[in-house]
């Protein structure tokens, strides 16, 4: 037995709890953002905060999005709005490799202050809402998103107004978002692997993490299925403004810290 808690635990801080409670995590994470189209990263993100060190938190969250999000955007392929993808992943690599230069320059608050008010603003404001955001609003999307995912960890929430405004049923929409949130994961977790950065030691939990995000986003599946449009829509909208109310909560907890 300790062998093997030593293979799986074995050069970081975690034990066979806090290891195995980020891997039950991770399957309701992938459960929830495949079901209702958003919440997961921020719900694993929020429990890797509480057994992780700051240095490894962001880019390890982000390769086990990668996972969750590819394999969430993999089932649900033939439901993709792909006239957007390309002017959304050419922003995000540029953000990303701008938000690389800036790693060390920029405060995590004024980010978390500016992506809290901005989803508010695109989650509620009627003109954004009747609109349908085309590739250049995207590009903006994925350059801005691409910049801040490299402080904050998990922007989907910043992302997901667009996708919303952009598709016309509840597949398209869990599946769209999917797809350009792993393009997003993966351009971070390039740039934290130019950084420097090293996963060795990490890999057993990175397996045990996309192992059972993969089975929440099977459970999920069946459930965004048989869940109405007009409920998905209704608890997308309410995900949404309680993450950009966390996020503003976050960036004023941070500032008076500060």
């Amino acid at each position: 037995m300790d062998i093997i808690i030593e293979f799986l635990t074995g050069g970081t801080p975690l034990n066979l709890v806090s290891f195995s409670s980020l891997c039950i995590t991770s399957f309701f994470a992938s459960l929830i953002a495949t079901s209702i189209g958003l919440g997961g990263g921020l719900l694993v993100l929020a429990t890797m905060t509480l057994v992780l060190p700051p240095a490894v938190l962001i880019p390890i969250h982000g390769l086990v999005q990668i996972g969750s999000n590819g394999f969430r955007a993999w089932l649900l392929r033939k439901k993709i709005l792909f006239s957007i993808v390309p002017a959304f992943i050419l922003g995000s690599l540029m953000g990303a490799v701008l938000g690389g230069f800036l790693h060390f320059g920029i405060q995590t608050w004024v980010l978390q202050l500016i992506l809290g008010v901005f989803v508010l603003y695109a989650t509620w404001s009627p003109g954004f809402k009747s609109s349908r955001p085309g590739p250049l609003r995207f590009l903006c999307a994925g350059l801005f998103s691409g910049l801040v995912t490299m402080f904050v960890g998990a922007t989907g929430p910043l992302v997901a107004p667009f996708v919303k405004a952009a598709c016309d049923e509840k597949q398209q929409v869990v599946s769209t978002h999917a797809m350009l949130m792993t393009f997003q994961h993966g351009f971070k977790v390039l740039a934290f692997g130019v950084l420097g950065f090293s996963f060795g030691s990490y890999i057993p939990l990175l397996v045990g993490l996309i192992g059972f995000g993969m089975l929440g986003t099977l459970v999920g599946r069946m459930v965004l299925k048989k869940l109405p449009e007009n409920i998905f829509r209704t608890i997308f909208q309410i995900v949404i403004t309680s993450l950009a109310i966390r996020l503003l909560y976050s960036a004023a907890a941070s500032f008076f810290e500060f």
